[in-house]
């Protein structure tokens, strides 16, 4: 079955580079975000691992924890964790699921359920779709599904914009506006009144009647 937004995510107990997990235990009360990689030692996901090892305090501060998959063991994990630091300049210091039976890269359908075999003999091509972005709530809802080609790197900024507008919304009765950032007016959502709007958001600007504006909320 595909996923789809406001499923809940997928449970499962994984080797990581942190010991063993329990996905929704290991997320708490707090946000996370996912994000797969065909292979270990491959050059666009070495960036992409280096990035986020850089910009993992920006997650913490939003209550969100971090956590990479490739379908390669934990002991490899761990050596690429090394050239990352290396080439990249910074130690990634977030888990790495070693998903060598493949399960979990199914259960999130980034490869079709029978697909046979483990990861021996797999190579980056034949793992192009493990190469997805999920972010899931505190509520264990997927909020968010990303998949990107193999030669594209991943845009981990626009991760953390998505996750300034869900958490911004998810609070208030507010939707956020094409290419919103953080601090920029938002759009009272339709399923409040404009009697409503003004208590709870005074000083609103009517553009239309289905779209109103107002300053975000603190």
């Amino acid at each position: 079955m595909s996923l789809r937004i406001n499923d809940t995510a997928p449970n499962f107990t994984a080797q990581t580079t942190q010991g063993t997990i329990t996905f929704h235990d290991w997320i708490g009360d707090s946000w996370a975000v996912l994000f797969s990689h065909p292979k270990d030692f491959t050059p666009v996901c070495t960036t992409e691992l280096g990035y986020m090892a850089r910009i993992e305090p920006e997650f913490a501060k939003r209550n969100t924890k971090i956590i990479g998959l490739s379908i390669d063991p934990v002991d490899s994990h761990a050596k690429w964790e090394a050239d990352i630091e290396e080439t990249q300049g910074a130690k990634v210091n977030y888990p790495m699921i070693g998903d060598t039976d493949l399960a979990v890269a199914k259960l999130y359908n980034m490869l079709p359920a029978d697909e046979a075999g483990g990861a021996d003999g797999r190579t980056a091509a034949t793992n192009a779709t493990v190469r997805s972005v999920f972010v899931v709530g505190p509520d264990k809802k997927i909020k968010l599904m990303l998949t990107y080609p193999m030669t594209t790197g991943r845009n981990f900024d626009e991760i953390l914009r998505v996750l300034d507008s869900m958490q911004l919304t998810a609070r208030h009765k507010v939707a956020t506006p094409v290419n919103w950032k953080n601090g920029d007016d938002v759009i009272i959502t339709t399923a409040v009144s404009n009697e409503e709007a003004a208590t709870r958001f005074p000083g609103f600007k009517t553009v239309k009647p289905y779209l109103r504006t107002t300053k975000q909320p603190s």
